[in-house]
């Protein structure tokens, strides 16, 4: 299922002036990203303001998308959340959407659970999907990690065939070596390179809305054995990507799509758009 899938974006959710999901420029959107590099995206995860978005709304984006998409790109749809029967419900809806390849699901947030109760998690929403289920082990938001013991036994599971994993090379590498059959992302633009040397099978980006191109020629030098470019696109690329997470998360980079004409700034609550001390900022560090 992820065999030559590298790059896929975890894409934004443009909003209207109205606060409602833009869906003509979310179209566009997605056609430029196609054009530059992008192989899959996961809809309404981080970048994509899943907290802020109802149900409803995640159901009818994942519809879009995967209607506009169709088999142009691999598809993963979030269903995670910090209730377990509420994710269990969503993988159910969103997993019978046609042309959607795979579910994603992150560590439950907030209530901080065991590693046995993350690994029950785990399965029942495996368990009620239609689709195989990607792991999101992101602690440095949600607190509660998967360790790798946790993601080699739920990698047993045969409804689990994938993880983004924002941790470390480290993790990486020790959950490449213990599985089988298992495709390992980065969800870190900046360890695309040092976790596809370890065997990771690529990475699940917020820079490729703005860098696909790079992205996707990084990719093309590891995969021709060309190590020194590779080295080399990935310094271009580590300054650039660490820019994209020096304000909340996603606005610095839906402030740069909108001044290319793409999106409008507009962000949910408790987010809020950059100031212009802060877009200054921004381009400063993009520049260096």
């Amino acid at each position: 299922m992820y065999e030559g899938i590298n790059l896929i974006t975890a894409i934004i959710t443009p909003f209207t002036v109205n606060d409602e999901i833009d869906y003509e420029s979310l179209e566009k959107l997605i056609e430029h990203l196609l054009n530059h590099g992008s192989q899959g995206f996961v809809i309404a995860g981080t970048t994509g303001e899943s907290p802020t978005l109802s149900f409803e709304e995640k159901v009818e984006l994942t519809q879009f998308i995967a209607k506009q998409v169709g088999n142009r790109a691999l598809l993963i749809a979030n269903a995670g959340s910090n209730n377990t029967k509420e994710s269990v419900e969503a993988a159910k809806a969103l997993s019978k959407i046609e042309h959607i390849n795979g579910i994603l699901a992150v560590t439950p947030y907030y209530n901080k659970p065991s590693q046995a109760g993350m690994i029950a998690h785990f399965k029942a929403i495996a368990d009620a999907s239609e689709k195989p289920v990607m792991l999101y082990n992101i602690p440095g938001r949600t607190v509660v990690g998967l360790t790798v013991d946790s993601v080699i036994e739920l990698a047993q599971h045969p409804n689990i065939n994938a993880i983004k994993e924002t941790t470390s090379t480290e993790f990486v590498e020790a959950e490449v070596e213990g599985t089988t059959g298992f495709a390992v992302y980065t969800g870190e633009d900046a360890m695309t390179l040092s976790a596809y040397t370890v065997g990771g099978a690529g990475t699940i980006s917020v820079a490729s809305h703005l860098y696909g191109d790079e992205m996707s020629e990084l990719f093309s030098a590891m995969n021709a054995g060309n190590w020194r470019e590779a080295g080399r696109l990935q310094r271009y690329l580590t300054p650039r990507m660490n820019a994209l997470f020096a304000y909340p998360s996603p606005t610095p980079v839906k402030t740069k799509l909108a001044e290319k004409g793409f999106v409008r700034e507009a962000v949910r609550l408790p987010l809020i758009p950059l100031s212009d001390a802060e877009k200054l900022h921004l381009n400063e560090l993009l520049e260096k």
